[in-house]
């Protein structure tokens, strides 16, 4: 318990100081002013000022801010603020700061995935076997074979094939584009249900072929890395947003603790170098979670403040103050919500 404890609090001081660095970094140099830059919430542990920036941190673990001057609460009228303040920022550089959190959250998951794939390598989108009387079978496909693409969509790893067939609802045939001695083919599917684990199947295994990578090689699978997490959190948003999957799919703080203790559960048996390369696998995972939801256009989300900046760079007219701070306001008490919602399913999961 104590080690799982220990790397929960290293991954979440990762996730938020790398997300708000991205806001601090970003906006003093397009000229903003923070006043404070805290890691966790709740009483201070400790704390000093540099310039005029108070840096601290916090008991819990659970969060964390980089506060601009001008953006703690309501303002009736920016030019009560001065140049420095980030609702009198011009809004090319409002919008900067506001990406630039999420930026350095794909960042830092573009870093771990140099570190992973220069250990690891890369699994190749090849076909290890073939199930009897499944779908691939009847299409022709033969072990050997690469996967190039999925319905138009490249594949570069294996995951990526596993993920769309995890995804597959049925509704429809699936093109594969394949490589085999050299020579490019492809087949139409129709992946086939299974009662028994309640989901549909292509028909083949694979996974097994890991190329090491060169220097050069190391920089393109790590992008690969970063791209297919980034393909695997839309679509997992989208079937939530669709009702594909409830909202007792969703994980909280307890959830990504009981995350972490499995994980360390799972890999402890081989070794700290396989415990340190999974678990910075979950943070690179975790990272591009975080980048992706705080850039999605809602109220008191990164991407729902970048909209009203937006508005003023096209508009040339800004968005009263007052009247943006309440859609703000609705939005957090509307996250609030939804975190008692899902801790509360994270907690019943636990028992």
């Amino acid at each position: 318990m104590i080690v799982t404890v220990i790397f929960f609090i290293i991954i979440i001081g990762i996730l938020i100081t790398s997300h708000e660095f991205g806001h601090y970094i970003v906006g003093t140099m397009c000229g903003a002013r923070v006043n404070e830059f805290t890691v966790g919430f709740g009483p201070k542990l400790f704390s000093y000022y540099k310039g005029d920036t108070l840096f601290c941190v916090r008991l819990l673990p659970l969060g964390g801010a980089c506060i601009f001057d001008g953006a703690e609460g309501i303002v009736e009228d920016a030019a009560d603020l001065d140049e420095h303040s980030l609702p009198n920022l011009p809004p090319l550089k409002r919008a900067a700061t506001l990406v630039a959190g999420p930026f350095f959250n794909f960042l830092l998951s573009f870093l771990l995935g140099l570190i992973l794939v220069g250990f690891t390598g890369a699994d190749l989108p090849v076909i290890g076997s073939i199930m009897e009387d499944s779908a691939a079978e009847e299409a022709g496909l033969m072990a050997g074979d690469t996967i190039r693409k999925i319905d138009g969509e490249h594949v570069h790893l294996y995951r990526e094939v596993s993920m769309i067939s995890a995804m597959y609802s049925g509704d429809k045939s699936m093109n594969i584009e394949f490589e085999r001695n050299g020579e490019r083919h492809s087949v139409t599917l129709t992946p086939k249900y299974s009662e028994e684990d309640q989901r549909y199947y292509i028909g083949f295994t694979g996974g097994s072929e890991i190329l090491k990578c060169n220097p050069l090689q190391i920089f393109q699978y790590a992008a690969y890395e970063v791209q297919y997490w980034m393909r695997y959190t839309i679509r997992s948003l989208g079937m939530l947003f669709t009702g594909k999957v409830g909202i007792d799919a969703l994980s909280g703080p307890v959830g990504m603790a009981g995350m972490v203790n499995d994980t360390y559960e799972e890999v402890k048996p081989y070794g700290i170098k396989s415990i340190i390369l999974t678990m910075m696998n979950l943070l690179l995972l975790l990272s591009i979670n975080v980048g992706i939801i705080n850039l999605l256009p809602l109220p008191a989300f990164d991407g729902g403040k970048l909209i009203f900046a937006l508005i003023e760079l096209v508009s040339g007219r800004r968005v009263p103050p007052e009247k943006e701070a309440i859609v703000h306001l609705v939005g957090t008490v509307g996250i609030i919500i939804l975190m008692v919602v899902v801790m509360y399913h994270d907690i019943a999961r636990l028992f």
